[in-house]
């Protein structure tokens, strides 16, 4: 039995799909499970991992864990997940722990959560994705509301992955002795700016979409009515100090699932739906 955690979100929901195409035993834990948006016949959990004794339940049986990081508890959670008996745990994390800074917020959530899962006792694999292509949803509003995107950052080309990937490489080295102790980093098959992403997305909406790059003063405003300073700060970090190098274009997938990443083109015809 695999534990998928946040199964309701992007990279989890796309792993419980291909688990269970794949006719392995999923468990889906999800906050809520009455709106989990969870495939019929799939099992589904509630639970919450900053409460690490709310997963009791959701561990009973499980030999393998799907588990994001950045939570307040990731000890708490990997100890109860050792003592339930699992073998095996596949951690989200991010490309941006390569080479980054302790006191940037964004990098010590990931690394602590690295630390925590190599301290648990329990075989560990590592997931090390560049930026989600899926953070385009982010410009549904704006996409609702007319055909211009005011953005962040538009000088920062990312190298972003569909999540579909994030979760096929996840499928396939869960429980897989050989990627024991393995950091896989992970990235989609080209860096593209936020005005390269826009061009792409008219193309497949078939709409006159239009890029304007905010100001940093602007983005900063905006972002922190919604974002604790703290992250708010380690993307300016990123993208404006130059911090985090995301551009480089990795094989990793295609060395791990058989086929190249998905191009973001194909991402976005797959959610057209989303922004029309």
């Amino acid at each position: 039995m695999i534990l998928v955690t946040g199964a309701s979100g992007h990279v989890g929901g796309e792993l419980v799909e291909l688990l269970a195409d794949r006719g392995r035993q999923v468990r889906a834990l999800v906050r809520d499970p009455a709106d989990s948006g969870v495939r019929p016949g799939v099992e589904v959990v509630g639970g919450d991992l900053n409460r690490p004794e709310s997963l009791f339940e959701a561990l009973r049986g499980v030999d393998g864990v799907f588990l994001l990081g950045g939570f307040s508890d990731m000890s708490g959670v990997l100890a109860r997940a050792k003592a339930a008996g699992v073998g095996h745990v596949v951690l989200l994390s991010s490309r941006s722990v390569v080479g980054g800074h302790l006191d940037n917020a964004v990098v010590g959530m990931h690394m602590g959560s690295e630390a925590a899962v190599h301290e648990s006792g329990i075989e560990w694999t590592v997931l090390r994705p560049s930026g989600f292509m899926s953070n385009t949803f982010e410009w549904v509003g704006q996409l609702s509301a007319g055909d211009v995107v005011r953005a962040p950052f538009a000088d920062a080309s990312i190298a972003t992955i569909d999540p579909y990937d994030i979760a096929s490489v996840a499928a396939a080295v869960l429980g897989r002795a050989e990627h024991f102790g393995q950091n896989h980093p992970l990235s989609g098959p080209a860096a593209l700016l936020p005005a390269d992403r826009v061009e792409i997305l008219a193309k497949v909406l078939g709409r006159p979409l239009r890029f304007e790059g905010q100001p940093d003063g602007e983005a900063r405003d905006e972002m922190s009515r919604t974002i604790p300073a703290k992250y708010v700060e380690a993307f300016f970090r990123f993208f404006v100090d130059g911090e985090f190098d995301d551009t480089p274009v990795l094989p990793t997938v295609e060395e791990l699932t058989g086929r190249p990443p998905r191009t973001f083109e194909e991402w976005a015809a797959t959610h057209a739906k989303a922004f029309r």
